[in-house]
């Protein structure tokens, strides 16, 4: 294996044959698989997903609303299915989110590292200002201050904070390369990074990769990647993993369908950075029976090799 050029430990590669061996297991099966390396929750569609999404952060703002406590939350700009849930289990419960910080995971940015276009469909925080916060009560709201927007001049802001106490919790999704946030994995032909340094990534400005731009040009543009943000600004991994418990989920099906079993299989790697959540002691991957899926396991008949 190739030596990184940062860290002491080798970078790690995912072996085909081990893929194809993770590929094969039948959906139904890998719940309760011997081979997992971290906790697996199959659903059965994107309803019970965002339902069960939703209840996670409900609960843990309720048992610190209870004790006097303040909820901090790391939040993505998807899964989608959860925030209509959310925002009812909120107003039906009278559920004051006052005492609630949220830091968002990630932004696009255009070519030259800005801010989109305010409608622009990847502009993360005018989604998030619509469906996460527009429903939700105004007595009952997070307070504008306590909503940690990640761009590069709050760069800096959104470290400070994070710094100043724990995280409760971190909600997510993954990319098709593993990637929570934006931490993808990293393939630049001169500058390759350890695993080590994965785990140990912090907030950044970064390119998008290619293959991170052609799946979300087929599921946002038609295929017209031209459209797609070809930056971002994210939190690291190591701010991701910082929460006292992480919950990444997916419920849109084949573009995460292989980075799902390489996550439950494989050993940490920085070709997928999400392996990583194995290292946590309170972590749990959910998806639904359309993601959890695989062609490989519903062709046996398959010569791969």
């Amino acid at each position: 294996m190739a030596q990184g050029t940062t860290g002491t430990n080798q970078m790690s590669h995912v072996n085909p044959r081990d893929l194809y061996r993770w590929c094969k297991v039948p959906a139904e099966e890998l719940a309760h698989h011997p081979g997992l390396r971290v906790r697996f929750c199959l659903v059965k569609d994107s309803e019970e997903m965002g339902s069960l999404m939703a209840r996670e952060l409900v609960a843990v703002i309720e048992e610190n609303n209870a004790r006097g406590k303040p909820t901090r939350a790391i939040i993505p700009c998807g899964p989608k299915c959860w925030y209509q849930p959310f925002t009812d289990l909120v107003n039906s419960g009278n559920l004051p989110l006052r005492n609630l910080t949220v830091f968002h995971m990630d932004e696009c940015l255009d070519w030259q590292g800005r801010p989109l276009a305010r409608n622009h469909p990847y502009n993360f925080r005018t989604f998030m200002e619509k469906y996460f916060y527009g429903g939700i009560k105004s007595e009952l709201a997070v307070p504008e201050e306590q909503r940690y927007w990640l761009l590069p001049n709050t760069m800096d802001r959104v470290r400070a904070a994070l710094d100043t106490a724990p995280v409760d919790i971190t909600l997510g999704g993954w990319g098709q390369d593993g990637h929570v946030a934006y931490n993808q994995a990293r393939r630049h032909p001169f500058s390759p990074i350890t695993v080590e340094d994965v785990a140990n990534s912090t907030i950044r400005i970064q390119d998008n990769n290619l293959d991170t731009i052609l799946a979300l040009g087929q599921r946002t543009f038609g295929a017209a990647y031209q459209f797609v943000p070809p930056m971002s600004v994210t939190l690291g991994v190591s701010e991701c993993l910082s929460a006292k418990r992480v919950r990444v989920y997916s419920d849109t099906g084949a573009w995460k369908q292989t980075a799902l079993r390489v996550a439950l299989f494989s050993e940490p790697t920085p070709d997928y950075p999400m392996t990583l959540l194995q290292r946590h002691p309170d972590a749990m991957i959910t998806a639904t029976m359309e993601t959890a899926r695989h062609p490989i396991a519903e062709n046996p008949d398959w010569e791969l090799f």
